[in-house]
């Protein structure tokens, strides 16, 4: 039996909806990548204690996991039609990479770039067989530049630490956020956000991450792991269980085995690789507890209004980056100057309230989100209807 081609699973929008608010309320800790605050007090700093250690990386975990799927239930649902989708994933991912831009224009932190570029590299995947997808995903889940320079520094004590040198670039961005106009962030947010983004990705190993989890979500498509049949429970209890170990196991290795390495190089690149693991720990723990949650509880009543989030995350992302610019940079109301953790985590709140409100009316009246529309119509351009 195949998943219809029209048919969304209410699961997958929930999940996604869940890590879209993950995502908000971290960025608005942030101040949307502009991490200028007044003298924090406790409840500041025990707020950001707790929101950074439960959201930070895994949120944009599930975002990259479910974009995976997604791009295996576009193909499929194409080659159900007589259609190879792979040319057009690929134009689709040229116009994300265009949407990546309009964000950046708004937000220096942007990650739909980043999914652009390391989508194209789901295309040699698509046909590839479940072990082929799974090994890649292995070798990718390991980091291997972060083992390169682990092996490297062990080796060799003059060996470095991969550094692009990135400091430079923060200035450039950070500058026109505390006293600029729009235009003079956005002018400095495309001169240097890419350089920003992909190259901080690279040195704290989130571009192998992403690509692993893109190629995981490919893989949980194939075997129908988001519906509710077959022993698709027992796989889900088996990976929190899992996960929920790890991660114990994990964290205090974490926090203290790299304090205890010489080499600065070895002590970074595995602190790096650890946090990594730790952070695909809690993420799947949270894919495994909403799964779990959602088809075996009462509480997929209190997960439901999550999905009206979900159905439309690109439009959620471009709102959220317009709005949290506006609040916090000086070209809008400046309240980085103002604005502590705790009132940034309210802040963050009553945005969500909003834009839940604004979803669940759009998607009671529209099958898919305002830009969702656009880059629909966009990849199919020139299509046979």
């Amino acid at each position: 039996m195949e998943i219809p081609a029209t048919k969304r699973i209410d699961l997958v929008d929930c999940i996604r909806g869940f890590a879209v608010c993950g995502i908000i309320m971290i960025h608005f800790q942030e101040h949307m990548n502009f991490i200028s605050l007044p003298e924090p007090n406790a409840l500041d700093k025990a707020i950001e204690s707790i929101i950074f250690f439960l959201g930070a990386s895994k949120m944009y975990g599930i975002f990259a996991l479910l974009f995976g799927f997604s791009c295996y239930i576009q193909h499929h649902n194409q080659e159900k039609r007589g259609n190879d989708f792979r040319l057009r994933f690929a134009w689709r991912m040229v116009l994300l990479f265009l949407w990546g831009l309009l964000d950046l224009v708004f937000y220096n932190g942007d990650i739909l770039c980043t999914y652009a570029a390391v989508g194209l590299l789901l295309i040699p995947f698509v046909k590839a067989s479940d072990k082929v997808v799974l090994i890649a995903a292995a070798i990718l889940f390991c980091q291997p530049v972060e083992l390169v320079q682990i092996i490297g520094g062990a080796i060799n004590p003059d060996f470095k630490a991969l550094d692009l040198g990135l400091g430079k670039f923060w200035g450039m961005v950070m500058a026109p956020q505390a006293q600029g106009g729009f235009f003079d962030v956005a002018a400095a947010n495309l001169k240097v956000g890419l350089q920003i983004n992909f190259g901080w990705a690279l040195e704290h190993g989130r571009l192998t991450q992403t690509y692993c989890l893109f190629l995981l979500g490919m893989y949980l498509g194939r075997k129908r792991l988001f519906l509710d049949e077959k022993n698709n429970l027992q796989f889900w209890t088996k990976a929190i269980v899992i996960a929920f170990v790890a991660g114990i196991l994990i964290y205090p290795l974490e926090t203290s085995l790299p304090k205890l390495i010489e080499s600065r190089t070895v002590s970074a690149s595995l602190g790096t690789l650890l946090t990594a693991w730790r952070n695909f720990c809690m993420m799947a723990f949270y894919v495994s507890a909403l799964f779990i949650l959602y088809y075996k509880t009462d509480f997929h009543k209190c997960i439901q209004p999550l999905a009206c989030i979900g159905k439309i995350s690109l439009t959620d992302y471009l709102i959220q980056s317009i709005v949290g610019g506006f609040l916090f940079y000086n070209w809008g109301l400046g309240l980085y100057r103002t604005c502590g953790l705790g009132y940034s985590f309210l802040m963050s709140v009553a945005f969500l309230v909003l834009l839940y409100f604004f979803c669940k009316w759009w998607t009671s009246h529209h099958r898919r989100g305002p830009l969702e529309e656009i880059w629909s119509r966009l990849t199919f351009i020139g299509a046979k209807k």
